[in-house]
């Protein structure tokens, strides 16, 4: 399967173009299973033998990743924070999630939402979904497509570059992206471990006296 997306992606981006690119990488936003570590790398290598822009095929993918991040953006604030904070009040409890954790969730995003979006811009798995907590906090529409346009600039420059200086093995920098976000999955499992430890295991471990001094 991702050997057939993979000659999709190619032939959409060596067919189209610049706009192939901006679709994609705006399609790439909202649906996951279309890889920026493929659209990408392979932008590059389309730069690098000539038959494109390195600054127009950048300029395309970051006016797809903003066309992208207003669509989430926009769900998410049309949802918006009293609906999130009643499922929250109703479901919480669910998923171990308090009204005070949203209220501290949503205190710590308000005080740092700029670098939030800047920097999730530029992480795997996270690069799509920061654009959620913004939409829900309805975050000043200009100022996050100010930051979501120069966090994406700097993920598209990385990759788009890669492709272009790794040439015909454009597709390693996939590999390269793949082991970061390795890393980050495992990183997320170790602090979902921790939360459910100190939420749910260790409270009924003291209760039952369960639990060495």
């Amino acid at each position: 399967m991702l050997d057939d997306l993979t000659d999709w992606v190619t032939d959409v981006v060596e067919t189209l173009g610049y706009v192939g690119v901006a679709v994609l990488v705006a399609l790439e936003s909202v649906f996951p299973p279309i890889p920026s570590e493929v659209v990408l790398p392979l932008a590059g290598f389309v730069t690098g033998r000539g038959d494109a822009s390195f600054l127009g095929m950048v300029g395309a993918a970051t006016l797809g990743s903003v066309a992208g991040a207003w669509v989430l953006y926009g769900i998410s604030a049309a949802i918006g924070p009293e609906r999130l904070r009643a499922f929250v009040v109703r479901r919480g409890r669910w998923f171990g999630v308090k009204e005070a954790d949203l209220d501290r969730a949503e205190a710590w995003f308000d005080k740092r939402s700029g670098a939030a979006v800047l920097i999730g811009r530029c992480v795997p798995l996270v690069r799509s979904l920061v654009s959620v907590p913004a939409g829900f906090r309805r975050m000043p529409f200009l100022r996050f497509t100010l930051f979501t346009a120069i966090g994406s600039a700097v993920w598209n420059v990385a990759l788009i570059g890669g492709g272009a200086v790794l040439g015909d093995r454009w597709e390693k920098v996939g590999d390269y992206v793949g082991l970061l976000q390795g890393v980050l999955i495992v990183a997320v499992v170790a602090a979902l471990a921790v939360f459910v430890w100190r939420r749910f295991v260790k409270p009924r471990l003291s209760a039952a006296g369960d639990l060495p001094d």
